[in-house]
C-alpha cells in the first residue's frame, strides 16, 4: 500500500530536480578584474566614478547582458572637446536588470565585442587605458550607470552617468548582490528620460 504513494512522490521529486533553479536576483561582479584598484566617492561635474588601475587591466561585464554601444576609435580632440567624444574607446552594455553600464578611456576593446553580442558577468569587454579626454592622465575606467537611451538621440550626457556608482561598486567588490535598478527608475521619473544637455 505504501509503495503506491512513494512511487508517484519519487517521480515528482525527480521531475522537479530536472528543472534549473532560477536565481533570485542578477549576479553582479566588480568591473575591473585581477588588478588593484582605487576609486573615489565623488566625481567632477556629474555622477560617475573613475576606477584607477594599471593600463591593460581587464574591464569586465558587471552583469549578464547585451553589448549596446561600442566606440572602437579615439576621435576626441582637445580643440573641439565634444562631449560625445570624450570617452575615447568605450563600451556600454544593457544588463539583464535593464540598466546601462558604461565604461570608457580604454586602451583597446576585446575581440568580438560589438553591438548585439550577449555577454556574461565577468566577461572581458576592454582593457584599461587613458584615451579620449583621459589622455595624459593616470590609466582609469570612467564608469557610469544610466538607463538606456536611443543611439540616435546621442544623449551622451545620460550615457556617461546619472547615478553615483560607488555604493554599488563597494557592494560588488565585497561580493554582495546590490542592484541600482530601483534607484535609477526613481531618478528617471524625477528628471525625465533625456534631461537637458549640460553646458559643458
Amino acid at each position: 500500500m505504501r509503495l503506491r504513494f512513494i512511487a508517484p512522490l519519487a517521480a515528482s521529486f525527480l521531475l522537479l530536480c530536472s528543472f534549473p533553479i532560477a536565481n533570485a536576483a542578477p549576479i553582479y561582479v566588480f568591473p575591473v578584474a585581477d588588478c588593484a584598484v582605487k576609486y573615489a566617492r565623488s566625481h567632477h561635474d556629474y555622477p560617475a566614478t573613475d576606477i584607477l588601475a594599471k593600463a591593460g587591466c581587464k574591464y569586465v561585464a558587471p552583469i549578464d547582458g547585451v553589448v549596446y554601444e561600442v566606440a572602437p576609435k579615439d576621435i576626441w580632440s582637445s580643440k573641439t572637446n565634444l562631449g560625445q567624444d570624450r570617452g575615447g574607446l568605450s563600451v556600454s552594455i544593457i544588463g539583464s536588470d535593464g540598466v546601462r553600464y558604461y565604461g570608457s578611456h580604454f586602451k583597446s576593446i576585446a575581440p568580438g565585442i560589438e553591438p548585439g553580442v550577449n555577454v556574461v558577468a565577468g566577461q572581458v569587454l576592454a582593457y584599461v587605458g587613458a584615451t579620449g579626454s583621459g589622455r595624459g592622465t593616470a590609466p582609469h575606467v570612467h564608469f557610469g550607470i544610466s538607463w538606456p537611451t536611443s543611439p540616435e538621440d546621442n544623449a551622451w550626457w545620460v550615457r556617461r552617468g546619472v547615478l553615483y556608482p560607488w555604493k554599488y561598486l563597494d557592494a560588488w567588490k565585497a561580493g554582495k548582490d546590490r542592484s541600482p535598478a530601483k534607484e535609477l527608475d526613481a531618478l528617471q521619473l524625477k528628471i525625465g528620460e533625456i534631461p537637458p544637455k549640460p553646458k559643458k
